[in-house]
């Protein structure tokens, strides 16, 4: 019979459990996934008990909290505090979600943290986006014209042609949506996933480029672009409510109208 399971170097142990201080009345429990890849040990879930009122309002408050009064060696991303960055990208009970934007009081009493999943982790709930960000740069994100520009003035979209590229524009590059994507998961070296075929789209849709053919003949590929099964889990996590699932279905439909 088959038997599923992770290599042993891999399954996540018991950690050090953090009791909360003494007289402590409302108690808040924090299990963070820890994994230094120098010690050679496996990932553990380290358990934090800390005092309810002191937690703050968000999950990344708390993060900070515990890195700052518990335990130093806590690893993890942050920067704006604002949802604009999306470095504090993590898996936060279950869902991929930004640390600065998830509110602690509409979570469960216990709450649990993980890197964003099926990427490699650097240490803790630091993930290796290389890859994802060489998959971002090969859509060639920028204007690509061939016609020069006019000598008094800028290249000039309409209202109407803007608002096309607004929302997709949106993307902050927090890699929950494709890490939150079952195809990616799996074939996350060749397919290249909602948030870079979300880029693609917003640069063919754009007004002003003029590479949109070329564009599209680089995303028609059996991996690339069409092992997306139309799941719809990189929507549901945007945490900038685009919707990855519904540009890919469009770069779809455009090569399907390009060959009928």
């Amino acid at each position: 019979m088959a038997e599923f399971r992770l290599p042993a170097n891999s399954r996540i142990m018991k950690g050090v459990t953090h009791a909360a201080p003494p007289g402590t009345r409302a108690v808040r429990t924090v299990r963070i996934y820890r994994f230094n890849p120098d010690s050679g040990a496996n990932p553990r879930m380290d358990t934090f008990e800390l005092d309810a009122r002191s937690c703050g309002q968000m999950v990344l408050d708390t993060l900070i909290l515990i890195k700052a009064n518990v335990d130093s060696s806590l690893t993890f991303r942050r920067s704006c505090r604002e949802g604009i960055c999306g470095s504090c990208a993590m898996n936060i009970n279950g869902v991929n979600r930004l640390a600065c934007t998830t509110a602690t009081r509409d979570l469960a009493p216990e709450i649990r943290i993980y890197p964003l999943p099926a990427l490699p982790v650097v240490k803790d709930l630091v993930p290796d986006l290389s890859n994802f960000y060489a998959q971002y740069a090969s859509v060639k994100p920028w204007l690509q014209t061939r016609t020069p520009v006019p000598a008094d003035r800028e290249r000039l979209q309409s209202k109407e042609e803007q608002e096309r590229i607004d929302r997709p524009a949106a993307c902050i590059l927090c890699a929950c949506c494709s890490t939150a994507c079952p195809s990616y998961w799996w074939n996350s070296e060749r397919f290249l996933g909602p948030a870079a075929l979300l880029a693609a789209y917003r640069w063919i849709i754009d007004s002003r480029d003029e590479a949109g053919g070329e564009r599209l003949d680089e995303l028609e590929d059996p991996f690339r672009l069409y092992r997306c099964h139309t799941i719809g889990n990189c929507t549901d996590v945007c945490p900038k409510d685009l919707n990855p699932a519904r540009a890919i279905a469009e770069i779809k439909k455009m090569l399907l109208e390009r060959h009928s």
